[in-house]
């Protein structure tokens, strides 16, 4: 090579390296703002990175993922959402249900936001309605609040005749109120008396369990909540030790040892929000993406861990659930 092409290839060269910073660059990223942490968001995880793969967007080949965990410690999540804001990340995915939803939307109103919440995002502000979401927000609804009054019912025919049933609620989920309405209604319905027993973090979840065990009622409803769900392990433990059937939001629960569970899939959520969250890398507007709500749910009934409480699980409750552990 002579001095004039050496030249004229380094020149060429070193008119190429911005190319090539520009194209690593051009890497988007978005933002993870979950409520709980990583080791417990695993299964859901696996979900939304399916639903991006989906879309054609694989974490560390064309995409990049800031993560951001509170811990179970709701009061973080405010700065961490504004972390990411900061970042100016392409999108914002939340996990961990309305917690971590609301703290992306009161963290920016530019950032396309994708959430999976239990309750109705309309009555919280998230978006202006399910079809047309508006703003900068969208994703996917579990109605799990919704279906506390149903959670209700397959207790009741579970241990049927029963007095009191306890309900244990965490006072600092934005939905709880919503959720506690519904429930009081239904009781007041078909006459059943409810007792409701608060817990807000891993410590209070023993009190209140002792609480409950010393009322002497027949059995739990535990609402849906995201600390509940990153507590599951706990919570299961706490109702086999005090001897009490306990009804849950989803099936992780009933994988955990419970005995019975009413919901929509969750990781079907969260791959539809991978879904969301990869065309909106594409082009798509969150607010032309309308709100999704599953269409189907599964009961589940822990016939192992109902036979260890001493329950005799009724045949028409078997009769209709959708799958049965033994």
């Amino acid at each position: 090579m002579t001095r004039r092409e050496f030249i004229r290839f380094l020149g060429s060269a070193a008119a190429a390296w911005p190319l090539a910073a520009n194209a690593q660059q051009a890497m988007p990223v978005i933002g993870l703002l979950g409520s709980a942490s990583a080791q417990e968001s695993v299964p859901v995880m696996d979900a939304l990175l399916a639903g991006l793969k989906e879309t054609d967007f694989v974490e560390g080949r064309n995409l990049a993922i800031q993560y951001r965990w509170a811990q179970g410690q709701y009061d973080r999540l405010p700065a961490l959402a504004l972390e990411l804001a900061h970042q100016n990340v392409a999108a914002i995915v939340t996990v961990g249900a309305e917690p971590s939803a609301l703290a992306a939307k009161a963290a920016t109103t530019k950032i396309p936001i994708v959430f999976v919440v239990n309750g109705d995002p309309v009555n919280i502000g998230l978006v202006d309605s399910l079809n047309r979401p508006g703003g900068n927000a969208t994703g996917f609804s579990l109605i799990a609040s919704a279906l506390e009054a149903k959670r209700l019912e397959y207790l009741r025919a579970l241990v049927p005749q029963s007095p009191v049933i306890a309900v244990l609620a965490n006072p600092d989920y934005p939905d709880t109120d919503s959720q506690l309405a519904g429930l009081e209604e239904a009781a007041n319905t078909s006459g059943q008396q409810i007792d409701v027993v608060y817990a807000s973090n891993e410590r209070e979840l023993d009190t209140a369990f002792m609480t409950i065990a010393q009322q002497q009622v027949a059995a739990v409803l535990v609402t849906a909540d995201p600390l509940f769900t990153q507590l599951r392990d706990r919570i299961v433990a706490l109702a086999a030790l005090h001897k009490l059937p306990a009804i849950y939001d989803s099936r992780e629960f009933v994988a955990a040892g419970g005995v019975i569970s009413y919901g929509a899939s969750i990781t079907g959520a969260y791959h539809g929000a991978g879904v969301y969250a990869g065309k909106i890398l594409k082009g798509a507007k969150a607010a032309d993406l309308p709100v999704q709500q599953p269409t189907s749910f599964e009961l589940l009934i822990n016939l192992k861990a109902a036979t260890a409480l001493g329950l005799d699980v009724p045949a028409n409750l078997l009769a209709v659930a959708d799958e049965v552990i033994e």
